[in-house]
Formats: C-alpha cells, sequence, structure tokens
C-alpha cells in the first residue's frame, strides 16, 4: 500500500485524489506537447540536414569535375607534344640509312603512337566520367531547389508554431507548480516515482480492476479502497490506485462480494 499508514480522512483524501487527477490530466497535455515540439523540431531538423548534405555533396562533385577536366587538358597537352614528337621521330625514320637505324626509329613511332592512344583512351574516360558527374550535379541541384523551397515555405510557419507550443507547455507548467502544491510531499514523490517509470501514475478502480494495467486487484486491497481511507498501488502496474465512484449499474451491488478472481 502506498500512503502513511495512518489513514486519511475522506475528505482530505478526496482533496488529495482531485488534485491527483488534475495533475495526471495536465501532465498528459504537457507530454503531448512536448512529443509535439520534439516531432517539429525533428522534421524541421532534418530538412536543414538535408539541404546541408546536398549542399556537401554540390562542393564535392563540382570539385571532382574540375579535377578531371584539369587532368584531361593535362592529357591534351600531352598529345600535342606527342604528336610532336612522332612527326619528328618520323623524319628521323626518313633520314635513316642503315637497317638498324630504321628499326630504332620504327619502334620509337610505335611506341609513340601506343602512347598516344592511351592518353586519347584516357581523355575519352574523363569525358565520359566528368559528363556522369555533370548530370548528377544537375539532379542534385533539381533536389536541393525543391527542399530549399519546402524549408522556405515552412521554416517561418514552423517557428511560429513552435513559438506556440512553447508558450502553451510554459504556461501549463507553471499551472502545474500550482497543482503540486495542493499535493502531500509525500504523495508527490511517489506520484513522480511512478511517473518517470510507467508514464503515468494515476490510477483508479471501480469493479476491482486497475483502469491502467486492466488487472484485477486482491479482493482485500479493492474493499480497502472502497472505504475511501487510502490510496493503494496496484501490484501488476504499481500506480498509485484510488476507487471512483462511477461504475455502471449493477456493478455496485455485486463489488460489495469482491471482484472475480477468474481470468
Amino acid at each position: 500500500m502506498l500512503g502513511d499508514k495512518e489513514p486519511c480522512l475522506p475528505v482530505k483524501l478526496q482533496s488529495q485524489i482531485d488534485a491527483l487527477e488534475r495533475l495526471a490530466t495536465l501532465d498528459s497535455e504537457i507530454k503531448d506537447l512536448q512529443e509535439q515540439l520534439a516531432r517539429e523540431r525533428e522534421a524541421l531538423a532534418k530538412k536543414r540536414q538535408a539541404l546541408q548534405e546536398l549542399d556537401g555533396k554540390l562542393v564535392r562533385d563540382r570539385q571532382s569535375v574540375e579535377d578531371m577536366e584539369r587532368m584531361r587538358n593535362e592529357l591534351m597537352l600531352e598529345l600535342r607534344q606527342m604528336s610532336n614528337q612522332i612527326e619528328k621521330s618520323r623524319e628521323k625514320l626518313a633520314r635513316c640509312r642503315t637497317e638498324r637505324e630504321a628499326n630504332a626509329a620504327q619502334r620509337e613511332v610505335e611506341e609513340l603512337r601506343k602512347l598516344y592512344r592511351d592518353r586519347e583512351i584516357e581523355i575519352e574516360r574523363l569525358n565520359g566520367l566528368a559528363d556522369q558527374a555533370r548530370a548528377v550535379i544537375e539532379a542534385t541541384t533539381a533536389d536541393r531547389e525543391k527542399i530549399g523551397a519546402e524549408l522556405g515555405e515552412t521554416e517561418g510557419e514552423t517557428t511560429s508554431r513552435l513559438g506556440e507550443v512553447e508558450a502553451s507547455a510554459s504556461s501549463k507548467e507553471g499551472s502545474r507548480k500550482d497543482i503540486v502544491s495542493q499535493v502531500q510531499p509525500a504523495l508527490y514523490r511517489r506520484y513522480e516515482l511512478v511517473r518517470k517509470r510507467r508514464g503515468t501514475a494515476l490510477a483508479f478502480t471501480t469493479d476491482g480492476t486497475c483502469s491502467e494495467c486492466h488487472m484485477r486487484l486482491p479482493p482485500m486491497l479493492y474493499q480497502q479502497l472502497r472505504r475511501n481511507e487510502e490510496f493503494g498501488q496496484c501490484p501488476s502496474c504499481n500506480r498509485i490506485l484510488y476507487f471512483r465512484l462511477d461504475a455502471p449499474p449493477g456493478a455496485e451491488s455485486q463489488s460489495e462480494e469482491g471482484p472475480s478472481t477468474g481470468p
């Protein structure tokens, strides 16, 4: 059982029940507001993060294109130099007087031609990669503009809504302090301990069943609660328990004999 062992007066107990009910309702509203704030902030943060990631990707892809263009220009310069070397080697081959000199000059021309072709292949590869990178940049830019437009349309509205929700939550926190001052300190400490573990701390019974976990209460505990002398504690969920006089018609006489222990 929760609470002091000495029974409280019914009137005093009822005032504590009223205060706890108001506190539980307010805590539920504050929790909903906090969850709403968290969702709104998370959605806004995700869009900002997505925008930042796209900006970073654009910077990297553009730098990659610049690097490929620089490499291609360097290879084009090498091609021009090789072309001149090939012409010189051909002239040298034409001036050869011996077979040995001719063979050496021919090998030089063939090696230069192979290097020239390798450079052409590399330039073609770089051109293809650069074209692919430009296509990716174009698609990324479109995505970035879309998210940027969405963020521009919703950021101000979301920020305004966040301010309203925060103001509402702050107001409810102020009301909560007033209610807490009406709850006995020991009872409030128990309330907070259970709330932090269970999310909600208060439950009631009308027919011998816990309103939160829906488990049957021991008959002796139920009869004690019906006397409205003190709070109880649900053996299953550990929430603070009290008896509420809002049982459906006909249930009162059945409850006098105690709850059923069957499943």
